[in-house]
């Protein structure tokens, strides 16, 4: 994976991370504010899933990254023991990997010999691999931006609801969704070189889907006496 890939799908799982901060935040506060009008509960609940996501989304980035790096070095601890161990057979690898790229027989020896010849490591990890062995993901970076992401969409909702009067929380907050989540859909699509317009519907229609859900729920099960 090349550094600019690499960076795209951070930017990628950034904005996704924040997406769903809002959306789960958003449905969980407001379906709290159907059941309650107490602003205590309401801030209370929504901190508690602000701390429980946040936790969540950083442990699952942590795993599945994990994961990942320890396939890479795998990978790359194979491909160090073949270099050792049978060097002819791994220079023809890298002979037909460049033919395959397009490079004539001549070509493809000529460039498989220099590069081995400087550096044989590095030219079997980026050609065969598509590895960086001096650019690995961190786990803990991966876990830190997921919840950081998480965090800075959740506010919103949790913002909006707290400092809105209580005549017309739900309807601010909505609305202060809704942008929030039109923006996020735009810049993803934006990143993933998709149709902005066909993004942002997705998206915010999953979000007002989520909010009109659980508000919903919240006023079937109204507390009184709080």
């Amino acid at each position: 994976m090349t550094k600019y890939s690499r960076k795209l799908n951070w930017l990628r799982a950034s904005v996704l991370g924040a997406n769903d901060g809002i959306v789960s935040i958003a449905g969980l506060v407001v379906g709290v504010a159907g059941a309650t009008g107490s602003q205590g509960v309401i801030f209370t609940a929504g901190l508690a899933g602000i701390v429980a996501g946040a936790i969540s989304m950083a442990s699952g980035e942590y795993i599945s990254v994990s994961s990942s790096r320890d396939t890479e070095l795998s990978l790359l601890r194979k491909e160090r023991s073949e270099l050792k161990n049978n060097p002819d057979r791994e220079l023809e690898e890298l002979v037909e990997m460049y033919e395959k790229k397009g490079l004539k027989k001549t070509t493809a020896i000529t460039v498989a010999k220099e590069l081995t010849a400087r550096d044989p490591i590095a030219a079997h990890f980026d050609v065969e691999l598509g590895i960086d062995p001096n650019d690995l993901t961190s786990p803990w970076n991966a876990a830190v931006a997921s919840a950081a992401a998480f965090l800075v969409g959740a506010l919103i909702p949790l913002f909006s609801i707290i400092i809105s009067p209580a005549s017309a929380r739900i309807q601010i907050t909505f609305f202060s969704v809704i942008i929030a989540l039109v923006l996020t859909g735009i810049l993803s699509a934006k990143i993933g070189e998709a149709n902005p317009m066909r993004a942002t519907i997705r998206i915010v229609l999953g979000g007002a889907l989520a909010m009109m859900i659980t508000y919903g729920v919240g006023r079937l099960f109204q507390v009184s006496g709080i």
